[in-house]
């Protein structure tokens, strides 16, 4: 009741209240006077405000305000992603930490006093609009982390997905948080994408329905929401942010939809656009997407965001721009709304055409009176700050740690379990535990640090205090076959003194020419920079460097050395050049044979350049690395023969820049797996990871097979619950796992294909369909009821059929409504998903489940892209998963 009591009055204040003010309406500018509608309100401020003040209500960053920067910030903000990090960092830096060291209380102390200097020391007074990401929990300290999006998917369970939004929105409020980058309701076409983790699954139905209730949570609490990236990021191969070539159909049809309803089900009140391009256009300067479809065609009146540095992009990668302010004046000019940066200073590269004209002053003050709308609405002009003791008040954690562990229970799929190999006995005497990730509980992409997280080996000991469970870390996700040059053996001079690391010298340019912009002192060459640049001083995506100094060599004999990145770089060892690829390929590793002689000081140079941001360069050798590999896993089969069972927990490597050409296990874990299951021992594989694995080489080896995803900060508690058999696994695959590679793209609902599906050598069927996923019991699906034979169109129908627990456990099993348009006028897939209904039976238990059959799951864009109902039959089909189809009937509508 506390609780509830507290994050009421945060709602009321933070949206409608105001303290009374003894002040007359007459003697305050319309756009403070609460009584006066957003509209007018609007409008005054507009009329009051000049060029420079709306261009920075149209730029958004992460950090803070600096000690001595506050004249940078004097015309005001959108809003800040108030950063966790040293104000010293570059900005993007801060974003990239994702904002985990600051606690509630002190977070919204830190948004206040920024609050502060925009209300009161800025001429009009307009507040900033604190955001963050939360995707599956706030990103910040203190903060609850829940199952990954594409677990929480996993569940089709949107009444679940309604609860962990409301708990994620109860934090970030008493944070000051008011507006989330997030969902992502992107659809998965190709699990090689390193995203896939971040969705909702490969089903523009299921993505719709989750996002859809993520939105609505958000914003009936007052939070804006902003569903990401529009539109359709994954382009051929699986790769992120690559260009799409799709025409208005599959536009339509599959990667709209779930914006749709996000906007018009939701009520989402911004959309954040994506990196690639759509037909040849930048999707943040695409006036096709953004204005003639979002705007016009849906009636979107929130505003639309950039990705972080997307902007940009169009002059940098996509080159449709001449410069940043040309890609500037393309974005706002078709429809983008707010541009997304990471550093304050980059406000002079986008201001140019805000105050030349360049860019029409009628779409300027459209984009302004957009985001003036959302603070209006936001009530931060009545009360722009939160209450820092309430901040400092947590009482809500066992709540949200409980419907964490709730959540992840709800995630778990289980793929295979021969002979009821699963759930194992209380009674087991010993468990061998295998993994590195049975102890680091990881928790996937855009997530906080979590509280306690809980390990598979933490909650096994604590679910079974008298089981012998004994952890052996097993092989390490990647093979290491090289390390990072360290500073010990590096050393360069300045004057007579020797300083360890190696000097740097900086460029502004590609070549390394002219003035170096920085020198500095680097430890080593190890480097990722992402959206940012080395130094404030040097863009993120055009710079070059060079690295000089000593190689002390510790001992004597044969080196492997080289270099690791995916730009241009060249090595020299004595002023010998032995690795040169300065022209940039893919991520690549050259290596470069040498002898070192023990003691002897070698010359070495490093030059690297960038041309297109995302930098990655490493100096690297084989000193001091031997393969450990073979002595763990004998070690992990020396534990296994001693024990009842074996458990190996598996894990990919995944993420943003992380896109897989292969879905095999990473390194060795498929080569432990296949010596485990020599022991003779029950072998089972709990996967960690947020997409397919190809299990081609293993699956017929192992007992049982789990997918937990990346089951949030209690995973290693519901872990435990399923193999024990405390909870009977439900959750169901919201995408297809392929047997192969090769058959990629793959999804469920595809159109038909006019022939065969196969290879001459491959089978087009998956290893594991989407909405797969087993139980400890068995239910029968029966009495399939059409009510109505025919149809007329605009008609519903309410189809029903009976579901019964013929097992010796209760558990929930997920009903899934698929449909198929028999004969149309344009091909439709295969079929599609069109209802779904999670629900608990005991065992001999029966129950009715209803399925509305709505108008808009009949209809289609017929050639003309109309949005039609056409007359003729269709398939309904209602099963366990889109490959077992139980019940089917057709329904004529006329």
């Amino acid at each position: 009741m506390k609780q509830s009591c507290v994050l009421s009055f945060i709602y009321m204040l933070a949206g409608w209240f105001v303290f009374s003010s003894p002040v007359s309406a007459q003697s305050i500018p319309a756009y403070k006077n609460k009584n006066i509608p957003i509209p007018e309100r609007v409008k005054d401020l507009l009329s009051r405000m000049t060029a420079e003040e709306k261009f920075f209500q149209l730029f958004m960053i992460p950090g803070e305000i600096n000690k001595g920067e506050e004249e940078k910030y004097k015309h005001g903000l959108f809003g800040f992603q108030v950063s966790a990090g040293s104000s010293d960092d570059n900005a993007a830096q801060q974003l990239l930490k994702y904002n985990t060291h600051e606690n509630a209380a002190n977070l919204a102390k830190k948004i206040n006093a920024i609050q502060r200097y925009f209300v009161e020391q800025t001429r009009l007074g307009i507040p900033m609009i604190p955001f963050d990401e939360a995707l599956h929990g706030l990103v910040r300290e203190g903060a609850t982390v829940f199952p990954q999006s594409i677990g929480l998917a996993a569940s089709w369970n949107t009444k679940l997905m309604e609860q962990v939004a409301d708990a994620i929105a109860d934090e970030a409020a008493v944070r000051g948080i008011r507006q989330v980058l997030s969902p992502v309701i992107n659809i998965a076409t190709d699990v090689r994408w390193g995203r896939t983790e971040e969705t909702y699954g490969e089903d523009p139905f299921l993505s719709a329905k989750m996002g859809t209730a993520f939105i609505r949570s958000f914003e009936q609490k007052n939070i804006i929401t902003t569903p990401k990236h529009f539109i359709a990021n994954v382009g051929d191969g699986g790769r992120d942010s690559y260009p799409v070539y799709f025409n208005e159909r599959i536009l339509q049809e599959i990667h709209y939809p779930p914006f749709i309803d996000a906007i018009k089900k939701g009520g989402a009140r911004s959309i954040m656009t994506s990196y690639n391009s759509v037909d040849g256009s930048p999707a943040t300067a695409n006036k096709k997407i953004l204005t003639e479809t979002l705007k016009n065609q849906w009636g979107f009146d929130g505003f639309v965001i950039s990705d972080a540095s997307a902007v940009g992009g169009a002059n940098v990668l996509h080159y449709t721009a001449k410069d940043y302010a040309d890609a500037g004046k393309q974005a706002i000019s078709n429809g983008l709304d707010v541009v997304f940066q990471t550093q304050i200073d980059h406000y002079k590269l986008f201001i140019p055409p805000f105050l030349d004209g360049s860019i029409p002053q009628q779409r300027i003050d459209d984009a302004v009176a957009r985001v003036l709308t959302a603070k209006f609405q936001l009530g931060l002009f009545e009360q722009p700050y939160v209450d820092e003791q309430m901040a400092a008040d947590n009482s809500y954690k066992t709540a949200h740690q409980l419907l964490a562990k709730k959540a992840a229970l709800e995630s778990i799929v289980l793929l295979k379990n021969i002979k009821n190999t699963l759930p194992l006995s209380k009674n087991i005497r010993s468990i061998a535990l295998i993994g590195a990730d049975a102890t680091e509980a990881r928790l996937g992409g855009y997530s906080g640090a979590g509280n306690e997280k809980v390990s598979i080996l933490h909650g096994l000991q604590t679910l079974l205090p008298k089981t012998k469970v004994i952890y052996s870390e097993g092989v390490a996700r990647k093979e290491q076959h090289y390390t990072v040059i360290p500073a010990t053996v590096l050393s360069h001079r300045n004057g007579n003194q020797k300083i360890n690391g190696l000097k740097g010298v900086y460029y502004s340019n590609i070549d390394l020419s002219g003035t170096p912009v920085l020198e500095r002192t680097d430890k080593n060459v190890d480097f990722h920079w992402t959206l940012y640049g080395p130094d404030q001083q040097l863009p993120n995506d055009f710079y070059s460097v060079s690295w000089t100094g000593n190689l002390h060599a510790p001992i004597s004999g044969h080196f492997n050395i080289g270099l690791e990145g995916n730009d241009g770089f060249r090595l020299y060892l004595d002023n010998k050049l032995i690795i040169d690829q300065w022209e940039k390929k893919s991520y690549h590793t050259r290596l470069a044979p040498v002898q070192l002689q023990k003691d002897k000081e070698y010359t070495i140079r490093v030059e690297f350049k960038e041309t297109n941001g995302n930098a990655h360069i490493k100096l690297i050798w084989d000193r001091d690395v031997e393969n450990k590999d073979a002595n763990k896993i004998k070690q992990a089969i020396n534990i296994a023969k001693g024990a009842d069972a074996v458990i190996i927990v598996a894990g990919i490597e995944e993420g943003e820049f992380r896109d897989r050409a292969s879905l095999q296990l990473p390194g060795l874990q498929e080569k432990l797996i296949s010596e485990l299951t020599k022991t003779g021992k029950k072998i089972i594989v709990v996967l960690i990871g947020g997409s397919a694995v190809n299990m081609t080489n293993w699956i017929d080896k192992v007992d049982a097979i789990i997918e937990a995803w990346y089951p949030g900060e209690q995973g290693g508690h519901a872990i435990a619950s399923v193999l024990m058999g405390d909870y009977n696994p439900s959750g169901k695959l919201p995408i297809t796992f392929p047997l192969s590679e090769a058959q990629l793209p793959l999804v469920y609902n595809h159109a038909p294909t006019g022939r065969g599906d196969d290879y001459n050598n491959l089978s087009g069927q998956p290893l594991f369909p989407f909405g797969f996923g087993l139980s400890y019991t068995d239910f029968q699906f029966s009495d399939l009821n059409i009510p109505k034979v025919s149809l007329k169109k605009g008609d519903s129908c309410l189809v029903s059929c009976t579901i019964t627990n013929t097992g010796k456990s209760e558990g929930d099993e997920v009903v899934q409504l698929y449909i198929r348009d028999i004969l149309s006028s344009v091909s439709q897939p295969v079929m599609q998903l069109k209802g779904f209904e999670r629900i608990h039976l005991k065992a001999g238990e029966s129950r009715k489940v209803y399925f509305n059959i709505l108008p808009e799951h009949l209809s289609l864009f017929n050639a003309d892209m109309n949005k039609v109902i056409e007359s003729g039959s269709f398939r309904l089909m209602i099963g366990s998963s889109s490959r077992d189809i139980r019940l089917k009937g057709n329904l004529l509508v006329e």
